[in-house]
């Protein structure tokens, strides 16, 4: 995972499509969706820990 588009795109794979108009809280609802995804089991821990790095690293350059 090296983009938020590749973050979009694992969403999308599971029916979750994220847009709000404001970039942080579409960060913050996606982090949610990947916690969510990964306690269900559905996401290995790798992709997971890739995912939520890449959207910290967008939410800090937000902030």
């Amino acid at each position: 995972m090296k983009t938020m588009y590749d973050v979009r795109q694992l969403l999308r794979k599971y029916g979750t499509f994220i847009y709000t108009g404001d970039k942080v809280a579409d960060i913050e609802m996606m982090e949610d969706e990947i916690r969510e995804l990964y306690r269900s089991g559905v996401l290995e821990p790798p992709l997971f820990q890739s995912a939520m790095m890449l959207l910290r690293q967008e939410l800090s350059k937000l902030r």
